[in-house]
């Protein structure tokens, strides 16, 4: 095990020395449900959606749809188009460009106001919501009760991070920060060269060079070298996402770059942290870099952890 090269690399992670950093959004815990209410009033803005490449986003509505109503721009770009009558799955395919903006408009078939309902598709890279129910009537209290018991969660949740961060924003630099924050907790960091394992697709804003993965007692991390492929714009990673075979998502805490990949600049280095199951992830996962237009993307495939 090369630990004294892992904790040189979790010290800058905790010390956050670099010439760029960014942080992702924390993930989810569990299935997000997101509900939408309909009024008559012409003028009620479309609600945004995200949706993404590979991922699935299932709206559920209340009322009876007319499949043959339904309208899509881009349909060319989705995989997967299954309309029921009361259930419309999407998933985009890779030919969907992150940023895009695509409307969605299904019509109701008992023919009460409103008519149809419209919703404007966004494309992320990585990030979709899972579950839209959308409603014409009044909604059950049951739902009001579930909506506010998925609020709490969700702020018990963004406690959870204030406290963490805290923590780590009053933990000295250095070794004696992975200590005092538990991150090692005697057992080291492990590491792995996973570069000839790893893949890579095709059309990604730079190259890698070399991959490495590491684990501690807490955390897991993915290091990858990358070069520069002749794109006019220099490019640096804002966030990140990894995610297993069974659509599991780790929680990714900070993403860190040593500066951007650009003509002229020797390989660059980018550093996924993120939490670590209660048990050691199994099987490979996948990273999903963007930057900040989110229009220029790198995918890594195949990534296991020590």
């Amino acid at each position: 095990m090369h630990h004294s090269v892992s904790a040189v690399l979790l010290f800058l992670l905790l010390a956050g020395e670099g010439t760029a950093l960014a942080q992702s959004p924390p993930a989810t815990a569990g299935l997000s449900v997101r509900r939408i209410e309909l009024v008559s009033d012409d003028a009620q803005p479309a609600a945004e959606v995200a949706v993404s490449p590979g991922l699935s986003t299932v709206f559920i509505f209340d009322s009876e749809v007319s499949r043959e109503g339904l309208t899509l721009e881009g349909r060319e770009r989705f995989a997967v188009v299954d309309a029921g009558l009361t259930t419309l799955r999407l998933v985009p395919s890779e030919k969907i460009s992150a940023g895009e903006r695509l409307k969605l408009t299904v019509r109701f078939l008992d023919g009460a106001a409103p008519a149809s309902a419209t919703v404007v598709l966004v494309a992320h890279p990585a990030r979709s919501e899972a579950l839209i129910e959308v409603y014409r009537r009044k909604r059950s209290v049951e739902t009001y009760q579930e909506e506010v018991r998925q609020a709490r969660i969700e702020a018990e949740q963004c406690r959870e991070e204030n406290e963490r961060l805290r923590a780590e924003r009053s933990a000295p630099d250095g070794l004696t920060g992975l200590i005092s924050t538990e991150v090692l907790s005697k057992r080291g960091v492990d590491f792995r060269e996973v570069t000839k394992a790893v893949t890579q697709a095709p059309g990604g804003a730079a190259s890698k060079h070399n991959v490495y993965a590491y684990r501690a007692a807490r955390r897991v991390a993915v290091e990858a070298t990358l070069k520069y492929v002749g794109d006019a714009q220099p490019w640096t990673a804002v966030g990140a996402t990894l995610r297993g075979k069974t659509n599991d998502e780790l929680k990714v805490l900070r993403v860190w770059q040593s500066g951007p990949v650009a003509s002229g600049s020797s390989v660059q280095r980018v550093v996924v942290e993120a939490e670590a199951a209660s048990e050691s992830p199994l099987g490979s996962y996948t990273l999903k870099l963007w930057d900040a237009d989110m229009r220029r993307t790198i995918t890594l495939s195949n990534v296991s952890f020590p």
